[in-house]
């Protein structure tokens, strides 16, 4: 941001600029030459200007007013080998601070006694110490009415802490230490108040992994337990939920976060290093419940913006997984799910026009990938949207950049105020001052209202957060500012004279470019999602895989991945293997070689299903790779469609005719119903041994010699009886007569086996059924798991 120019008076001529430098180092010679013999002299005397430390633990009220009585207490130590006596500590007031930046120069040197440090305000308000003995601290606390301060013009003032005493090298007083830092001063309530935005996010990092149980649950499975440690009481996320609720401020909420907490209160497992998983504690399914129903509390009648699930690195999608086709596609559907998960879990509707690179920083191809999903408003930092015009003061935060989107600009400065080790009670203090000092300057700068926004680092410490929160009240309660909600910032009046310029690519951090997914990240999502496309095809209830695995995939390019390349890689990795385990619980059963006597023969495939549900919309094909020797169907391959219940196998038939004698290989291959191949084929060997043309006019020689044989004893039998007829007279008569009326008890009746004919042979006027064109299917054992019908 640009600062106020400052005012300086009428520059002298060059001569005589030339003339007053002569003059000086003239008058200065015999001062110098003193100088140098002392410290030539006594060297030993020189005592290190920063041989006392001072530590500002608390200073209170933050933002005092006219009636306030100013408290400030925190420790001293000392750092040299000699003691101090007469020691004393004592509060200094500065000069009014008039830019921006000269309140950084001061925070980043805070124990720099070079400094303006102003006088002493007096021994009323000093706190004094006999002897500060080395490696000892010294605690003190100070009040003083702020009417003792003699401060005037409302700004922001420069506030130090010094320590004062003697060594025994150096026996006068003198100032050993100091801690600098600000005093915001507006007395009574600004005629004009800027809007303050701050945004409170709620992410954590990933937890859940792609598993879940097998049964009607799914009980999910977590990579660890490291959640339920962040929503314990005194947990990160514990600290940030009970801090916000109290607050003014926008809640930025990954829903992620929110099903993995409902997710463990539901009950879960944790996965072990051996690859089996754990049930989760009851105790940590209560503090998941719990949370949850804080949370709820704490967000109602707030604004709360949802960003895409799994809050995606949009950078890392811009700059490198654009390159892989469908990567695009994962951010509209982590935004499609996004409004749902937050409505279900906390019973709020919430904003998702809002998208949040990385630390703010913006490129041209970052902000068409943000605004490819549907989001219209961009949250950048105002180190990366840079103002060029030399503003005198800190504009508004939102910025029409063209095409309906707006980049909502926090402010870098109070943004990143919070970021460091704040665990110490000193950094914290000088934290919640700087970032009151830095809000105060930005609104005195201009005599308008405009409207800030801070964005925060994504994942704050439970110390930054407390601190963040201590600044947040000390402004609500301060005289310059007025909470406002992130969607009221965004549609705020735009600054016309503000930027819209967005920073070409190559202007982007290299440091942040150094943590983002690599291509191989997105090539390897892109492979798992053609996986998934290609499974949940033949599933009955595709939900059970397509949601977890879906959600899987939209953490597997998440921000929170940034630093860690090795640990985002197992988890794609992960996710990528189970789904293969999973495809490949539906497969064809390996088959042994099988063998035809015939010239047809049925031949059955076994598919196997292993899933706890039924698969389905498949189709099974068998295919010849010798269709002049071995026909399916009557044609090189044939196909049937497939549906096997959860835990069953089914074996699929084919007819199948040979032509010739020998070995012909048939393959096995699964298709979905767009004709995709499915899991492995599997290959066999059919073996043909067709009965001779040959042995068949044998076999039917044989044949009609024994019915001939057959024709002929019967005729002669017949013969016989006739001539017994005539020789016995009229009872041979009545035989005739008899048979000539029908009897069936005619002897040209009778079954063969009556006819003499051997069992089981048929005679010539009735024959028997035709033989099958072959013999059963081989009796030889089938692969493992093969069903076979005999």
């Amino acid at each position: 941001m640009a600062d106020a120019a400052e005012i300086q008076g009428p520059s002298a001529s060059p001569a005589r600029r030339r003339l007053r430098r002569a003059g000086a180092l003239l008058a200065g010679a015999p001062l110098l030459a003193g100088l140098l013999q002392l410290t030539a002299a006594e060297p030993a005397q020189a005592a290190p200007a920063d041989s006392v430390s001072v530590a500002l633990d608390s200073l209170t009220p933050s933002a005092p007013t006219e009636d306030d009585t100013l408290t400030v207490s925190g420790s001293v130590i000392n750092n040299g080998r000699q003691s101090v006596t007469g020691a004393h500590v004592g509060l200094r007031v500065g000069p009014l601070l008039n830019t921006r930046s000269a309140i950084d120069g001061i925070a980043q040197h805070p124990d720099d006694l070079r400094g303006g440090t102003g006088d002493e305000l007096g021994d009323k308000y000093t706190q004094k110490f006999s002897k500060l003995i080395p490696g000892v601290a010294e605690h003190f606390s100070i009040s003083v009415p702020v009417d003792e301060l003699d401060l005037g013009k409302d700004g922001v003032y420069s506030f130090g802490v010094s320590v004062s005493g003697k060594t025994s090298a150096r026996p006068w007083d003198q100032t050993l230490g100091i801690e600098r830092t600000f005093l915001p001063w507006q007395s009574s309530e600004a005629d004009t108040k800027s809007r303050t935005t701050f945004m409170w996010p709620l992410i954590s990092s990933t937890h859940m992994t792609a598993r879940t149980g097998a049964g009607e649950r799914q009980t999910p499975v977590f990579q660890d337990d490291e959640l339920a440690k962040e929503i314990a009481p005194g947990g990160r996320l514990a600290q940030m939920m009970d801090l916000g609720r109290d607050l003014d401020v926008t809640w930025v909420i990954d829903p992620d976060l929110l099903a993995a907490v409902d997710a463990m209160a539901n009950g879960y497992r944790v996965q072990q290093p051996d690859g089996t998983s754990k049930a989760g504690s009851r105790e940590n399914q209560d503090i998941a419940k719990q949370w949850l129903a804080g949370l709820q509390k704490a967000v109602a009648d707030k604004e709360v913006v949802a960003l895409p699930f799994a809050d995606p690195d949009l950078a890392s999608l811009a700059h490198t997984g654009t390159s892989v086709t469908g990567s695009l596609s994962h951010l509209k559907d982590a935004t499609d799910v996004a409004a749902l998960t937050v409505k279900t879990v906390l019973h709020v509707t919430p904003t998702t026009d809002f998208v949040w690179p990385v630390d703010g920083a913006v490129d041209p191809s970052i902000i068409k990938v943000a605004t490819s999903a549907g989001a219209d408003r961009v949250i950048a930092r105002s180190d990366s949207l840079r103002e060029s015009a030399g503003l005198p003061y800190t504009p508004s935060a939102a910025r029409p950049i063209g095409g309906g989107t707006t980049a909502v600009v926090a402010d870098a400065r109070m943004s990143t105020a919070f970021e460091g080790d704040l665990t110490k009670a000193d950094t914290s203090t000088l934290a919640v001052q700087q970032f009151l000092a830095q809000s105060l300057e930005a609104n005195v700068q201009k005599d308008e209202q405009r409207s800030f926004v801070v964005a925060p680092q994504r994942t704050p410490t439970a110390s930054q957060a407390q601190a963040m929160a201590t600044a947040v009240k000390a402004l609500q309660d301060g005289n310059w500012s007025q909470p406002e909600t992130l969607t009221g910032a965004a549609n705020a009046k735009p600054d016309p004279d503000a930027t819209t310029r967005i920073p070409s690519t190559s202007a982007y951090p290299s440091s942040l470019r150094k943590q983002e997914l690599p291509r191989s990240a997105f090539e390897q999502i892109a492979d798992t999602q053609d996986k998934l496309d290609n499974f949940q095809v033949i599933l009955t209830d595709q939900s059970r895989v397509v949601t977890p695995f879906g959600r899987a995939i939209n953490r597997g390019m998440s921000t929170s991945w940034r630093g860690q390349a090795a640990k985002a890689d197992r988890f794609r990795t992960d996710v990528l293997s189970y789904l293969d385990n999973l495809g490949g619980q539906v497969k064809l059963i390996d088959k042994s070689e099988t063998k035809l006597s015939g010239r047809s023969a049925t031949i059955p495939v076994t598919v196997q299903n292993n899933l706890v549900q039924p698969v389905g919309h498949l189709y099974l094909r068998l295919s010849s790779t010798q269709p002049t020797r071995l026909k399916i169907a009557g044609k090189a391959y044939d196909e049937q469609p497939v549906e096997v219940s959860g835990g069953h196998s089914q074996s699929v038939k084919f007819t199948t005719s040979a032509n010739a004698n020998g070995r012909a290989t048939v393959l096995a291959q699964l298709y979905t119903e767009d004709g995709q191949e499915y899991g492995d084929p599997v290959s066999f060997d059919v073996k043909v041994t067709e009965v001779t043309p040959t042995v068949m006019l044998v076999i039917g020689g044989g044949v009609l010699l024994l019915v001939l044989a057959g024709f002929r004893m019967y005729t002669q039998r017949k013969r016989a009886a006739a001539r017994q007829a005539e020789e016995e007279g009229p009872d041979g008569a009545e035989a005739d007569s008899g048979d000539e009326s029908g009897n069936p008890d005619d002897a040209g009746d009778r079954l063969p086996e009556e006819s003499g004919a051997p069992a089981g042979e048929a005679g010539p006027d009735q024959p028997g059924d035709p033989a099958p064109d072959t013999a059963p299917e081989s009796t030889d054992p089938s692969g493992t798991g093969e069903r076979v019908d005999r």
